[in-house]
């Protein structure tokens, strides 16, 4: 794999094998957002504010460390803990887009459908990566992603249904997984002059401020009744964001986007496990070879040396 140096990092600070384990436990953290989601007695739209928002302090203190830690190698300093470049702008629209077209999807069609058509993200990352972001993709990675499709539709399994009452949902789902491929292509791109904390930070606040707005539009009930279900909101904003996200954009700075993206077919294998877990849904035979097959899908498409 080669490394790519990105806003500061300096080369080779963080290793491929690194960033790909960061990059397989963010889908993980992000994977188990769905349970925090169910609990937290809010509004799926509040709860999308809140995830982002409730991530900030500890996003503060990641780009307040990563600036401090720049300035004293370089003996200069502090550069600004944020940034509003086009790209991070961009990152911040595209991620609040992925949210509200996700929630949208949620309720107006099945969970498997919203599933399986956000699933498609890494199609629009791998189609547009050589184009916009002037990142050939490998032949390997279509094939894996090949792989990696068929193993999500076989998580989803027997629960997808075609139903033209569901029809706007499933066309919502397939609006989600475009918007979080372009988020993947604008993070990856703001990673080339941003350091990981300042642009998670940066990327948070834009997407923040418009899902406030989002979320005040919908009329959503805005706070929870219970001490579970704040604590499920800050579960929500630590793991799911402050975890996932941030170790996702950490992993950008090192590898392609097409190869990340598909690592993030993962997710949909941690949806599944925790949903088996914690909820009770059903586990078997199918989904543990839809698992098998992304596995086998990502193996197929990592970087060579």
């Amino acid at each position: 794999m080669a490394t790519t140096a990105a806003g500061g990092d300096k080369q080779g600070a963080i290793t491929p094998t690194l960033a790909f384990a960061a990059l397989v436990a963010g889908a993980m953290a992000m994977g188990v957002s769905p349970v925090f989601v169910r609990t937290a007695e809010v509004g799926p739209f509040a709860s999308a504010f809140w995830r982002v928002f409730t991530a900030l302090p500890v996003l503060v203190a990641w780009a307040a460390f990563e600036v401090r830690r720049q300035s004293r190698d370089s003996g200069r300093a502090p550069a600004p803990m944020l940034t509003f470049a086009t790209p991070v702008l961009l990152s911040g629209l595209f991620f609040a887009g992925d949210l509200t077209f996700w929630h949208l999807a949620i309720m107006n069609t099945t969970m498997a459908n919203a599933t399986m058509m956000s699933c498609l993200a890494p199609v629009w990352v791998l189609l547009l990566s050589g184009a916009f972001i002037g990142e050939p993709v490998p032949k390997s990675s279509f094939v894996g992603l090949a792989l990696c499709l068929g193993g999500a539709a076989m998580l989803v399994g027997s629960s997808y249904s075609i139903d033209p009452s569901r029809i706007l949902g499933d066309v919502f789902g397939l609006i989600t997984s475009v918007f979080f491929g372009l988020y993947f292509l604008a993070i990856r791109v703001g990673r080339r002059k941003a350091g990981g904390g300042v642009l998670t930070l940066s990327s948070t606040i834009v997407t923040a401020i418009l899902l406030l707005a989002v979320a005040l539009l919908s009329g959503n009930a805005m706070l929870p009744q219970t001490a579970q279900g704040y604590a499920s909101l800050a579960a929500l904003g630590l793991v799911s964001h402050a975890g996932g996200q941030g170790m996702l954009t950490l992993a950008l700075g090192v590898l392609s986007a097409a190869f990340s993206s598909l690592v993030i077919f993962l997710e949909a294998f941690a949806a599944a496990f925790f949903g088996w877990l914690f909820f009770g849904e059903t586990l078997g035979l199918m989904q543990v070879a839809g698992s098998a097959l992304i596995l086998g899908g990502v193996w197929v498409a990592r970087p060579r040396s």
